[in-house]
């Protein structure tokens, strides 16, 4: 019972993807203790150590002992740090640990949405799963001892959530409160652990909203006001507790280092915005991704036409229009470009396996005529070399 269990929701694929995630997460700490560089290289990672060993040790929400404080901004990952100490594992050990789940976990899941989105290209998944976990910039993030990978992998699972609803928990326009309410709900909880994670989170759950409320994939105005009661219930339940300490300790909803942050950064406003994107933009495309951007421009055109022949299917274009979106906004508030854009990061999953996607679909057009079949396998070629050499080639974990 308990294998056939595994079987149904687990694939041997699954398996070789978290494998590497762990492997490349773990060959980063050990070749950075090996050139002397062990720990990590944000400022911002030890507060979280500090805040989660206090958290441990005391009780208490709390940078320096006895002073209660608002100063974490990703209680999430700082409360699942503090299980290490709970457990009395060396923190770097728990770190890296979380750090590679969180890798393995968004491999995994953009294995599964793209399987949804392209199910008729044969073991699109597996590659869009190694692409994401061989991706230096996120195994730099599983490295860093940043709560990076775990907002992009939270970020995915509401991808998935989202595209799910393409395919209503049953047949027909009348469908069942209980299931609907249901659904809204664990949409919810997981938009609160994002929001948790990086208060942008919130801006996701809304976005997937607003693409619901175009699609309508319920074909029912009641199913859908009563999945986004759900889903606003599930989301309000999960971030209260966290909002009403904040509020208690400082006054305000969002964690106090939030203002710290863009003032700290305000000088970087003062270039025009365009250029503010660019420079978001340069530094994500370091890297073997840069071989997928004709591919995200194919999978978007063919997703846009799928959205023509079915409104549903406008929940397939969220990942991208997040990616597109999240850019936008530290464009706009906090354009910050260094240490590899570990701001925009989280942006790289779902271009990522956009990019796949539309890389297998220029392979199968490739197929045509000899010209388009040379092009279309040294696209692919190109992509799978740059992934791997960058790889093998990127920064250690101290770099930033």
């Amino acid at each position: 019972m308990g294998g056939r269990f595994l079987k149904r929701f687990f694939h041997r694929r699954d398996l070789w993807i978290a494998l590497l995630a762990f492997a490349g997460t773990v060959a980063y700490v050990v070749g950075a203790a090996n050139l002397g560089e062990a720990g990590f290289p944000l400022d911002d990672a030890w507060i979280h150590q500090t805040y989660a060993r206090n958290l441990a040790q005391t009780g208490q929400w709390a940078f320096v002992p006895g002073q209660p404080s608002a100063g974490s901004t990703s209680p999430l990952y700082t409360l699942l740090l503090s299980i290490g100490y709970l457990l009395n594992v060396p923190y770097l050990a728990w770190t890296t640990f979380l750090g590679g789940a969180a890798l393995a976990a968004g491999g995994v899941i953009a294995a599964r949405l793209v399987e949804r989105l392209a199910p008729e290209i044969r073991g699109v998944g597996l590659w869009a799963g190694l692409a994401t976990v061989g991706a230096w910039h996120l195994v730099w993030a599983a490295a860093s001892g940043m709560e990076t990978m775990l907002f992009a992998a939270l970020t995915l699972a509401l991808g998935a959530l989202a595209w799910r609803e393409t395919t209503p928990p049953s047949a027909g326009d009348r469908i069942r409160p209980d299931v609907v309410v249901r659904r809204g709900i664990v949409l919810g909880l997981v938009g609160a652990a994002a929001t948790l994670t990086r208060p942008e989170g919130a801006g996701l759950v809304g976005l997937i909203g607003l693409a619901m409320w175009l699609a309508n994939p319920f074909r029912s105005r009641r199913a859908l006001l009563i999945w986004s009661a759900g889903v606003a219930v599930g989301w309000i339940v999960g971030i209260a507790p966290y909002a009403l300490l904040n509020y208690h300790m400082s006054g305000g909803f969002l964690p106090n280092t939030a203002a710290a942050k863009q003032a700290e950064n305000t000088p970087l406003l003062e270039v025009a915005y365009p250029a503010r994107v660019i420079n978001l933009l340069v530094p994500l495309i370091a890297g073997g991704q840069l071989a997928l951007v004709p591919g995200v421009i194919a999978a978007g055109v063919w997703a846009v036409w799928r959205w023509r022949q079915d409104r549903a299917a406008a929940l397939l274009l969220v990942p991208p229009i997040w990616a597109i979106v999240l850019i936008g906004l530290y464009a706009a508030r906090l354009p910050a470009p260094y240490q590899h854009g570990r701001y925009v990061i989280p942006a790289l999953p779902p271009l990522i396996l956009f990019g796949v996607i539309g890389t297998a679909l220029i392979w199968q057009w490739g197929k045509r005529s000899v010209g388009r079949r040379i092009a279309s396998r040294t696209l692919a070629i190109t992509g799978v070399a740059l992934f791997v050499c960058l790889l093998y080639t990127s920064p250690s974990p101290r770099d930033s």
